[in-house]
């Protein structure tokens, strides 16, 4: 009987601090919210001020995705992936200098993505006439039970039939 008592009590304690370790991971939309209105500073990586690959790579650290540090590298990373077929966490690639991929953000779903404009890190539809005219590309990073953690599912199942 004490066996019981002990093994039960056991198996209490770990559920407890297997929620608790899980509940402390933040998604990636929370790990947005944290940051929105945060200030655009070139060449920024901090929460004092960031430029859009400073964000990026800011808030994927945070699932221990490393990314290069400029759009144009990050443009590089991942697979491709079609604007139809986006989901939240494919990163978006525009071109707003003239002369290649100059800006990324962070696609959140429902159309909108999220970045560090001039105007500081916020959300943008994808149909913005701005950026709507300066799309590029996306690219997908983050895939199978690493995907499910970012976006906050936690039963490691396979997402949207990827491995």
């Amino acid at each position: 009987m004490k066996k019981v008592i002990l093994s039960m009590l056991g198996l209490v304690l770990l559920l407890t601090f297997s929620s608790s370790a899980f509940a402390n991971t933040p998604d990636l939309d929370s790990a947005i919210k944290k940051v929105i209105g945060t200030p655009y500073k070139y060449g920024g990586t901090t929460t004092a001020g960031f430029d859009c690959s400073g964000f990026v790579r800011h808030i994927f650290n945070q699932f221990d995705v490393k990314l290069p540090r400029t759009s144009k590298s990050q443009a590089q990373v991942g697979s491709k992936v079609d604007k139809d077929d986006l989901r939240p966490g494919d990163l978006v690639f525009f071109n707003t200098s003239g002369r290649g991929i100059s800006h990324a953000g962070i696609y959140v779903g429902d159309g909108k993505f999220a970045h560090a404009s001039s105007k500081g890190v916020r959300y943008t539809k994808l149909s913005d006439s701005y950026y709507a005219k300066r799309y590029v590309t996306a690219r997908r990073v983050v895939t199978g039970e690493d995907y499910s953690k970012m976006i906050g599912e936690d039963d490691g199942e396979d997402v949207a039939g990827e491995e």
